[in-house]
C-alpha cells in the first residue's frame, strides 16, 4: 500500500491541506478530497478537455496531471472564475448544451484572455482545438468567446 502524503495547495486563492497518494491526479483530488467537481472526467488521457484547470497560469488537463506537481503553484478552477465575463458570456450566447464541456472551455478561455487580451481569429481557434464539445455548440462557444474580446477590445480603444 502507498504511504499517504499531505500536501497543501493554493485553489482559488485559498491554501488547502490535502491527504493523498503521491500517485493521485490533480483531477481527482480536487474532485475527491477537496469536492470541487466542475473539472469533469472525460477521455482521462488528456485528449477532450473536459479536465481543464489553470495552474501558474497556463491550461493543465488535470487528468494527467500528478497533484503533487501542483505544489507552489496557483490552481485556478470553474468554481475560482464565478460571474467572469466569459462564463456570463457562455450564459448569454447559450453557448453550452449538455454543459458537461462548458467549464473546460470556460478555463480554457480565461487562460486566453489573461494571455492574449486581444487575440486574433487565428489563437482564438488554435486555442478552441483543445476541447472538444461533443454536442456541437462551437458555433455558440466562438460567439460567446468573441463578445468577451469585442467588449475587451473597447474597453482598450477608449
Amino acid at each position: 500500500m502507498t504511504e499517504k502524503i499531505a500536501i497543501p495547495l493554493n485553489v482559488n486563492g485559498e491554501i488547502r491541506e490535502v491527504v493523498i497518494r503521491p500517485a493521485d491526479t490533480l483531477l481527482d483530488v480536487l474532485r475527491n478530497e477537496l469536492s470541487l467537481t466542475g473539472a469533469k472526467p472525460g477521455c482521462l488521457n488528456g485528449d477532450c478537455g473536459a479536465c481543464s484547470v489553470i495552474v501558474g497560469g497556463t491550461v493543465y488537463k488535470s487528468c494527467i496531471m500528478l497533484a503533487v506537481e501542483a505544489i507552489d503553484s496557483k490552481i485556478t478552477t470553474i468554481e475560482g472564475l464565478k460571474n467572469s465575463p466569459i462564463q456570463e458570456a457562455f450564459i448569454k450566447h447559450f453557448a453550452f448544451q449538455c454543459g458537461y464541456c462548458t467549464p473546460g472551455f470556460i478555463i480554457n478561455i480565461q487562460a486566453l484572455l489573461e494571455k492574449h487580451p486581444n487575440p486574433t481569429y487565428e489563437t482564438i481557434k488554435e486555442w478552441l482545438s483543445s476541447n472538444i464539445c461533443r454536442c456541437t455548440s462551437y458555433e455558440e462557444i466562438e460567439g460567446a468567446v468573441f463578445s468577451v474580446v469585442e467588449k475587451n477590445r473597447g474597453r482598450t480603444s477608449s
